[in-house]
């Protein structure tokens, strides 16, 4: 297996790229990274770090997506950008999988423009693990690419979330719920109502009903289903929680779950290839988790499970 990695990307790369792939490889030595950047600069990298340069493939880039550029524009102009040169390997099956914490915008244009949505997907997710307790993870999704939804989208978001949770997280026949302001079907805003009874005539998602804010983090569910504005504050919320606690000195091993360190990045579900959205300030440990979220994805046949499922 060969997982792509954009060198380029993030606030600190190269340096905290390369030195979390160098970690990366040390856990995962069954997978092969190719690092996608400048050449002499991750060579620089390695060798400083007594590394062996021949343990990783080096893909030579010379352009790089700017964080502040129109993505379009960006990924248009510049063909020979890490990001570009990453979905480039991707599409042609050089690479299993593609991470970067750079331009997220670059990475779903660039998902869009090349891999494309899965035939079947409506709209494309960025997910979320969550802890619900300290050895175990749900899913949350959307976390902020579609603000606006149908329920349709919704119930492919269960679908998505299933299959994530079944096949990375390990948790048989997960147990999917509707984030709502109350557990009856009457409760919510007209989209909730209509997606509640959409889930309930679904029969390949494991739907438990609607859950309330108190319910995501207990376990309740294993997949839990919202639009991108509502995913995203609720997640941001719990995330303020780790920050609000780390600035007090109070360590919580629970709360630990919500560092985006720990959690590495997010995968983009929907579309024809494996790909993991890392933060921008990432350093050397979130971009070492976010190379694991993507071989975990990698292998457990996300996509194939995803068409199979659409299908």
């Amino acid at each position: 297996m060969r997982i792509g990695v954009d060198a380029m990307g993030g606030d600190f790369a190269p340096e905290a790229v390369v030195l979390g792939a160098i970690e990366a490889q040390k856990q995962f030595s069954d997978v092969r990274l190719v690092l996608i950047g400048d050449k002499v600069r991750i060579e620089e990298i390695l060798n400083r770090e007594g590394a062996d340069v021949a343990s990783f493939d080096i893909v030579h880039t010379d352009q790089v997506i700017e964080m502040g550029e129109h993505p379009v524009k960006a990924f248009s102009s510049k063909p020979q950008s890490s990001i570009a040169i990453g979905f480039k390997l991707l599409m042609d099956g050089k690479i299993q999988g593609f991470a970067s914490a750079g331009s997220t915008g670059g990475m779903m244009v660039g998902a869009m423009y090349t891999i494309k949505q899965i035939d079947g997907v409506i709209r494309p997710t960025i997910a979320s693990p969550i802890p619900v307790s300290l050895d175990k993870k749900a899913i949350l999704l959307d976390v902020g690419l579609n603000p606006d939804c149908k329920p349709e989208v919704l119930v492919q978001y269960a679908m998505l979330g299933s299959v994530y949770a079944k096949y990375v997280l390990g948790i048989d026949n997960p147990h999917v719920g509707l984030l709502n302001i109350g557990e009856e079907e009457e409760k919510g805003s007209i989209l909730t109502q209509t997606t509640h009874q959409l889930l309930k005539e679904t029969k390949n998602i494991n739907f438990i009903g609607n859950i309330e804010g108190n319910d995501v983090f207990t376990g309740k569910a294993d997949v839990i289903v919202t639009d991108g504005f509502t995913g995203n504050v609720l997640l941001k919320a719990a995330e303020s929680f780790y920050e609000l606690l780390h600035k007090q000195g109070i360590k919580n091993d629970f709360f630990e779950g919500f560092n985006f360190e720990n959690v590495g990045g997010t995968p983009v579900l929907g579309v024809n290839g494996v790909v993991i959205i890392g933060h921008g300030i990432s350093n050397a440990k979130a971009i070492k988790n976010m190379i694991k979220q993507a071989i975990d994805c990698a292998k457990g046949g996300i996509v194939e499970h995803i068409r199979e499922n659409l299908e």
